[in-house]
């Protein structure tokens, strides 16, 4: 083929390289992104300059520290008047100057006004603005004093108002415990209603009395060594019935329990009805009257021949001497009554007897108490559960050892124990003429000058050096006025009610209640008639 001329041929197409392309392409992103840079730069120095600003304003603003530790604050003079005239108005409260104390309670509500409005804007109190607020404050606390509500003088009523107080929580407390004694003293009308109808049934009936002499028959086992002898001494029948009750329910072998109980001429024939009328699972239950034992006169008896003395008979009746400052406590008659303080007479109302375990009538027996009668005295008379724990219940507790004679006989430290469960060796109690330490003691204190309250502190005289320690489980106090470790309480074979707060009272610890009311039969037609419950 022909080619043509160059004159004729078509002008070359001349096409742009890559590394232009490229390099275009790079120049356009690059003022796009000053392009982007130049509109937000603006807006970032407006934020950062506003956050410098506010950040400047709170350091400045709410510097608390600072404003507070300066002397010449406005903050700090208005703080401390709030806090001075505060106390200022429960002072005037207590005066009874309600319109000043209603003042100083307007002023401090526009004190505290001025401060809050300086913390929400952020910016310290100025003089001119609180001026007013600090003179008016001032005006208030001047006046204040000027009524002597100054310190010293609010410090010397104070301390009256202390004393005040003391001798109204003493009184309150002597009439609680006045109060609470009376109660603890007194026969609920069931009981005395239940004592009403056993007498009555004890004479009306002539059963009853054909089946007291059909147990009287059995004579010789109250005699009898080989058994285990438990003696009560009481005037409160339902009380004693319980005792009864749950030793026959928790002993292994109720046909070798013997009870001996001793009780006064007006309940003698309701005891007799009612334990003439009740089986306890074979035991045994002999009553006797105290006023049996013709021996009891007050030629023998220190605690009778003293009833015979005036001056005892007013501290303990009268309720007059002494000026009050005895607790009635320590004048509560029955510390003198002879089913009392029977007790140290054990050998003599029992002679047969060699060994018997002496309870109260405000226990409850929870285990088996065979055991008791196997236990070794180790020569000695009286067989107890210790009751000190560091310095409590200890002698000097119970003694007066500003006397020299006790001071020169007995161990301030020496350790206390218990009545209510205690096991008498009645054969070394002869040996050892316990009665007659017990007499000696009691003939010392005619004049309560070494012991004041209850047969305990004579018997820690008494047996002195002759009680055996037992286990704690054996008998477990506090159920009548304290609180008792249940485990302790679950494991103890006698549980004793000691206190004012007996479980047949209405003052009864309401929670241990149950302990005694499962040993009485309320479904009893008696107890029903009594409205006992």
């Amino acid at each position: 083929m022909r080619r043509r001329g160059p004159d004729f041929r078509r002008p070359v197409r001349r096409r742009f390289s890559n590394v232009f392309w490229l390099t275009l392409s790079g120049l356009v992103i690059l003022l796009f992104i000053i392009l982007l840079s130049q509109e937000t730069r603006p807006t970032s120095r407006s934020v950062l300059s506003k956050r410098s600003y506010r950040h400047e304003r709170t350091v400045e603003g709410l510097n608390i520290t600072e404003e507070m530790l300066s002397p010449d604050s406005i903050t700090r003079q208005l703080s401390d008047q709030i806090s001075l005239a505060k106390a200022f108005v429960v002072i005037a409260k207590e005066s009874n100057n309600l319109q000043f104390a209603w003042e100083l309670s307007a002023q401090i509500r526009n004190s505290q006004i001025l401060l809050s409005n300086a913390a929400l804007r952020r910016t310290p109190l100025t003089t001119h603005e609180s001026e007013t607020a600090v003179r008016d404050m001032a005006l208030l606390l001047f006046q204040a004093q000027q009524l002597h509500y100054d310190s010293a003088t609010m410090i010397m009523r104070l301390k009256a108002k202390i004393q005040g107080l003391e001798e109204q929580m003493n009184l309150v407390t002597e009439k609680s415990s006045k109060y609470g004694q009376i109660a603890a003293e007194e026969v609920p009308k069931s009981m005395y209603c239940l004592g009403v109808r056993l007498t009555t049934e004890w004479f009306k009936n002539p059963n009853l009395l054909k089946k007291s002499k059909e147990k009287g028959q059995l004579a010789m086992k109250l005699k009898d060594n080989n058994l285990h002898h438990f003696c009560i001494f009481s005037d409160n029948i339902l009380a004693t019935s319980v005792v009864v009750n749950s030793t026959s329910i928790n002993s292994k072998n109720p046909e070798m329990l013997v009870f001996h109980l001793v009780t006064d001429e007006v309940n003698y024939a309701a005891m007799k009805a009612w334990f003439s009328t009740n089986s306890f699972r074979g035991v045994i239950v002999d009553v006797q009257k105290i006023e049996e034992f013709s021996w009891l006169n007050a030629s023998y008896v220190p605690v009778l021949k003293q009833l015979q003395d005036s001056e005892t008979q007013s501290y303990y009746f009268s309720g007059n001497n002494d000026n009050g400052k005895t607790p009635i406590k320590f004048r509560n008659p029955k510390y003198l009554s002879m089913l009392n303080h029977l007790r140290f007479y054990i050998p003599e109302v029992f002679p047969s007897l060699k060994k018997v375990v002496f309870l109260d009538d405000d226990v409850v027996v929870q285990k088996d108490l065979s055991a008791l009668f196997s236990i070794d005295l180790n020569g000695n008379v009286n067989g107890a559960v210790e009751t000190c724990m560091e310095t409590f219940h200890r002698y000097h507790k119970y003694l007066n050892y500003s006397h020299p004679l006790i001071r020169s006989h007995f161990d301030p430290d020496a350790c206390g124990w218990a009545f209510g469960m205690n096991v008498f060796d009645l054969v070394e109690w002869r040996k050892r003429n316990v009665t007659g330490i017990y007499h000696y003691w009691q003939e010392k204190n005619v004049d309560r000058t070494l012991w004041k309250l209850g047969t305990l502190p004579p018997g820690l005289l008494t047996f002195y050096g002759l009680t055996e320690p037992l286990n704690s489980a054996w008998h477990v106090l506090g159920l009548g006025y304290t609180n008792v470790d249940p485990q302790v309480i679950e494991k103890g074979a006698v549980l004793h009610f000691n206190g004012n707060s007996k479980p047949w009272l209405k003052i009864g610890m309401e929670k241990y209640k149950p302990l005694w009311d499962k040993y009485v039969d309320y479904t009893h037609s008696l107890l029903q008639q009594c409205n006992v419950h």
